[in-house]
């Protein structure tokens, strides 16, 4: 198949799929925790669970994502036909996806750890992120249901091994 990725490329793009939706169901008990240790009152434990699963998380996603960046400059998908426009904007939209994951994962860090002033950033990114996944999204969908062409399978079925043809 034409375009397709590594399994090491696909099994990353699922794996940060899976763990995004635990950072929009973890990220309300940051301000919960926050707002508890202003008034002075202790966290509950649940928060301060889901505000470490939040964290941790958010960095792990940080790393997996540098590292599915390094592997698609090293390994990029087989060329495919020149570049249509909509080529051109779905190549758009996955860059702004890599950069707004990465720059997210960079500044949860910096808002965590070092400080809290960049909090309203860190929130607004996150809901670009959420806009450019339900893109992507729903460019899936319409690649699968309405073009009926391989897209999708790029992302599921592993690109076979050149070498490996030959046997």
């Amino acid at each position: 198949m034409k375009g397709s990725y590594s399994t090491a490329q696909i099994g990353l793009h699922w794996l940060i799929a899976l763990l995004l939706p635990v950072l929009y169901l973890t990220g309300g008990s940051i301000e919960r925790t926050h707002h508890a240790a202003y008034m002075g009152v202790t966290p509950s434990s649940f928060d301060l669970f889901q505000h470490n699963v939040h964290n941790y998380a958010g960095m792990l996603i940080g790393v997996l994502m540098g590292v599915r960046l390094l592997l698609r400059i090293t390994r990029p998908p087989a060329p495919r036909s020149p570049a249509s426009r909509r080529q051109k904007a779905a190549a758009a939209l996955h860059h702004a996806l890599y950069a707004a994951i990465l720059v997210q994962a960079g500044l949860g860090l910096v808002t965590s750890y070092f400080w809290f002033g960049t909090a309203a950033y860190h929130v607004a990114i996150a809901k670009i992120i959420l806009l450019i996944v339900a893109l992507h999204f729903g460019a899936a969908v319409w690649h699968t249901l309405v073009l009926k062409d391989e897209t999708l399978d790029r992302m599921i079925f592993p690109r076979r091994d050149p070498s490996s043809e030959k046997l």
